[in-house]
């Protein structure tokens, strides 16, 4: 029965809202309970449910055997309740149905073992086969329930990054045929491949092998072709199903848990973000449940922001922590979301499973139904956010900094001691920390319309991405690079010319080999350590790093050196170049260092500031007249205000001090 006073909760999801909800699995749980739950929830002050993941076989139990009607009860109990649904497309995992009647798309590793499907994600999303039933599942999905008034959005996929990648015989056929494609003779495709090196020429393409992961597990040329060749079917998949959707209910918002970055099947988001096939990014929202450790949330917000990238619709969290999180951390962590633009806090999970992997991963309510402390949080949450949600939210960050982020550099790292990601997220912290906003950037489809770019061991450099850092600093931007950028080309193999490739004349200098610190200070007489020492002007700041750039300069002034070595040796560089700055930093990304440079241009370049707060306190300008302020510490803080304020969630007059307790939020209103 649907609900003819909430004709539908489509309204649910417009600018001025803040979202509370869970996600909640009814293929998992006795349909005597639903209306009892959502009576729950909606007494809760949850306003969004997301229903249907990884529940294929609940909706088409064998081959074209389609049954919807018991779901159709748990869409309508929903509505009546004024609750909206995420409805999840669930077409990862595979049925094991489907895995019996086309056995190609199974998982084999790299020496070959079949994965029979124990777990979930153990399907090759490229196996036409695979591809054939997921669309037709989609196609039936999202016809029946389009129009239904209950629907908020659907999901696309769920962590579509994990799961191993497949070794099997047809992916190795399908990787030839991308290969023929991409390079069309071997000529072309020896060369990118450097094949002559160890002997491994390939004169047919019958010849190609699968290259195995990790650095003794063949050429990186290899490796990084056959990673973007997952990329591109995960990405067509992900395409194939958006383009049923839209063509099916074109009015509909998407999300998904996007998490594309996990370790086991990172591929390239990019494109999807800045084509929009999602209206709404989502992913989930997981840092470690202690109040104490402040840096998995800023790890946390990193992953709002790269998948993000420069899309400027909401974000939506559509999995956030419960289990067993410290009392208040669960609150902190959604204020502190809402700073990155996120909209919806969607608690992973309403109930507390009842079987199955995750049957003592805690949720909002225990195994009998009755609630937990998680739910007295999320309700005070849900509270709050009604409270504040017309104060301009959710918030549009505007950024005047960029930091790039690359999927080839990412997978092409793995000989170096530390990651093109690694570096992301420090330098992210590092802007974070200053309450400025920031943006996560594509070279090659970011306008760049920015003060400061910083390009964080951007290990692969193509033509299109230094012809942007070369446009941008010409017009009067900052470019900030820091150790083992624009080594490669876009194969792989390592720039024959003075680097950093193709941008040696926009920095001004020449980058050589590097040195371990821990080897140098030998001759001093010191045990080695990777603790390093740099005069940056007038500051000695220590930081550590396992290596440094030889830096040569070819007109670029040195701002900064490593010392307390045999000698000094350049470190920082700048160089004009146009109208803006190029500057090189030879060490890895370093809050210290990458901040202290930072903090110089900022005040240079006149970027915006956040609002003023102490160390420890995230704070953002929402509008003119509202400032958000989380504390993110365990002892109090105290605040100067710009102006006289009310603080909207205490209802109180601040006058021009705000004390926030610790791990407290308040929303100011300027008068």
């Amino acid at each position: 029965m649907r609900d003819s006073n909430h004709p539908n909760t489509r309204h649910l999801t417009a600018p001025g809202r803040l979202l509370v909800g869970a996600n909640y699995h009814p293929h998992d749980s006795d349909p005597a309970t639903w209306r009892r739950d959502a009576a729950m929830m909606q007494e809760s002050g949850l306003r969004i449910v997301r229903l249907g993941h990884l529940a294929w076989d609940s909706f088409e139990p064998a081959d074209g055997d389609f049954r919807f009607d018991w779901f159709d009860e748990a869409m309508d109990v929903m509505h009546e309740h004024g609750i909206g649904v995420i409805l999840d497309i669930a077409v990862r995992p595979a049925p094991l149905w489907l895995h019996r009647k086309h056995p190609t798309i199974g998982v084999i590793d790299p020496d070959g073992s079949h994965h029979y499907p124990n777990h979930r994600y153990t399907e090759d999303a490229g196996d036409p086969h695979f591809r054939e039933h997921a669309l037709r599942f989609t196609d039936r999905l999202t016809r029946r329930y389009t129009d239904h008034p209950a629907l908020a959005a659907f999901g696309i996929d769920n962590e579509p990054g994990d799961g191993p990648i497949s070794y099997s015989p047809t992916v190795l056929t399908r990787f030839k045929t991308w290969l023929k494609a991409k390079y069309g003779d071997l000529g072309a495709l020896n060369r990118a491949w450097a094949s002559q090196r160890w002997s491994r020429r390939i004169g047919d393409f019958d010849e190609i092998g699968l290259p195995r992961p990790g650095v003794a597990g063949g050429a990186p040329e290899r490796i990084l072709d056959f990673r973007r060749f997952v990329s591109d079917e995960m990405n067509g998949y992900l395409a194939a199903v958006s383009d049923v959707v839209e063509a099916n209910a074109p009015h509909a918002l998407t999300t998904s848990n996007m998490w594309y970055y996990a370790p086991s099947k990172h591929f390239d988001w990019a494109a999807g973000a800045y084509g929009r096939r999602l209206t709404r990014p989502g992913n989930g929202f997981y840092p470690s449940g202690s109040l104490m450790d402040t840096d998995s949330v800023r790890d946390a917000l990193f992953g709002i922001a790269r998948i993000r990238y420069e899309q400027p619709d909401p974000f939506w969290c559509t999995e956030f922590t419960t289990m067993t999180a410290a009392p208040g951390s669960i609150r902190r962590s959604a204020y502190a979301s809402l700073m990155l633009g996120n909209q919806l806090v969607c608690g992973w999970t309403w109930q507390t499973m009842h079987a199955g992997e995750e049957q003592f991963l805690q949720g909002m309510i225990d195994w009998d139904g009755e609630p937990t402390r998680k739910l007295d949080e999320y309700r005070q949450i849900a509270t709050e956010f009604r409270t504040i949600e017309t104060h301009g939210f959710p918030y549009n960050p505007k950024a005047d900094i960029a930091i790039a982020l690359d999927f080839a550099s990412q997978i092409a790292w793995a000989a170096l001691p530390e990651s093109h990601d690694d570096q992301a997220l420090t330098a992210f912290r590092t802007v974070l920390d200053r309450n400025l906003d920031v943006r996560i950037v594509d070279l090659e489809r970011s306008e760049l319309d920015y003060k400061i770019l910083i390009v964080p061991g951007l290990l692969v450099l193509s033509e299109r991405a230094a012809d942007a850092i070369r446009a941008f600093v010409a017009r009067g931007g900052t470019a900030i690079m820091t150790a083992d950028s624009a080594s490669l080309y876009t194969d792989g193999r390592a720039f024959r010319a003075t680097r950093p490739g193709r941008l040696a004349e926009v920095f001004g200098i020449r980058v050589g080999a590097c040195e371990e610190p821990r080897l140098l200070s030998e001759l001093n007489g010191r045990k080695g350590t990777d603790d390093v020492q740099v005069l940056l002007g007038e500051r000695r700041l220590t930081t550590e790093s396992p290596r440094f750039d030889l830096i040569e300069s070819r007109g670029a002034a040195i701002l900064g050196t490593v010392a307390d070595l045999d000698r000094e040796y350049p470190a920082v560089t700048a160089n004009r170049y146009g109208d803006g700055t190029a500057i090189y930093i030879g060490l890895p990304a370093r809050t210290t260092l990458l901040g202290s440079v930072l903090d110089t241009e900022t005040e240079r370049l006149a970027v915006r500031p956040g609002p003023s707060a102490p160390e420890g306190v995230m704070a953002r300008a929402i509008t003119d007249r509202h400032h958000l302020y989380l504390n993110l510490d365990a002892e109090p803080k105290t605040i100067d205000l710009p102006r006289t304020g009310r603080g909207v969630l205490s209802e109180q007059h601040l006058g021009h001090r705000l004390v926030l307790a610790p791990w407290d939020a308040e929303l100011v209103a300027f008068a």
